[in-house]
């Protein structure tokens, strides 16, 4: 019964979705090129609040619980697990005092009113993730970039999504060439859990009354830890608050 009834409010969704979609890729336009960056991000930040509303309308709750507090004079590489592509707008929304900025594969950068837009001109980097050699370039570039601005980097180790909650390896080379990069930064690890149920079924339907939560857990310094011993920390550390109900 749950699932017949996801599919017309997974309609209703996609209609609000999409024209969620159009009506923040014009804002962002007309913010970036009247008003520079600030404004832009400002655009970025409604619009990712705006897609957490649309998914109420599949029943989606959300939770953030966060006991720490950022110093945004600093840099920040927020490493996180992955469960589904709406793990983005409430780290995006939740997070917004850190300037987020993604690793994103290239195909994203072109076709999707409002995500594209902000994927080219927000300060995150695209990869081709059939050549490894320009993906660890970009994330190098990125790693420069959160060092000069003092903003965020968002990392989802796993590499793809895990579509059950069940955590995958976390790979270690974007990580390491991240931490490298940036050797002066803040790592906040954040634990997803319960948005995989939104895409259970794939795109259509939606999961219904998913619980999404994001759990910050204790921020650690890149300078304190050899790099294979911090990655193994947070694999343990994010991996360890996940939830398989």
């Amino acid at each position: 019964m749950k699932k017949i009834l996801s599919y017309p409010l997974s309609v209703i969704f996609y209609l609000f979705f999409g024209l969620t979609l159009v009506i923040f890729h014009i804002l962002q336009w007309i913010s970036f090129n009247l008003s520079g960056y600030q404004a832009h991000k400002k655009s970025v930040d409604v619009f990712n609040f705006f897609l957490l509303r649309c998914l109420n309308l599949v029943g989606t709750r959300f939770q953030y619980n966060n006991k720490f507090s950022f110093d945004k004079s600093r840099p920040h590489i927020i490493v996180s697990n992955h469960q589904s592509m709406f793990d983005i707008p409430p780290i995006i929304w939740h997070m917004r005092q850190l300037h987020p900025k993604f690793i994103s594969k290239k195909e994203l950068a072109k076709g999707i009113p409002g995500i594209s837009y902000n994927l080219r001109h927000g300060g995150s980097v695209l990869i081709d993730r059939k050549n490894p050699e320009q993906a660890l370039g970009q994330i190098k570039k990125l790693g420069k970039y959160i060092s000069e601005t003092k903003r965020a980097a968002v990392i989802f180790p796993e590499g793809t999504r895990s579509k059950t909650g069940i955590p995958k390896q976390f790979a270690f080379n974007g990580l390491r060439t991240l931490f490298e990069a940036c050797p002066d930064a803040v790592v906040v690890p954040v634990c997803v859990n319960n948005s995989w149920k939104l895409q259970r079924y794939g795109m259509f339907p939606l999961g219904l009354g998913a619980f999404l939560k994001l759990e910050v857990i204790e921020p650690l310094e890149v300078k304190n830890y050899e790099i294979p011993e911090l990655i193994q920390l947070l694999e343990k550390k994010i991996t360890g608050n996940i939830q398989l109900d």
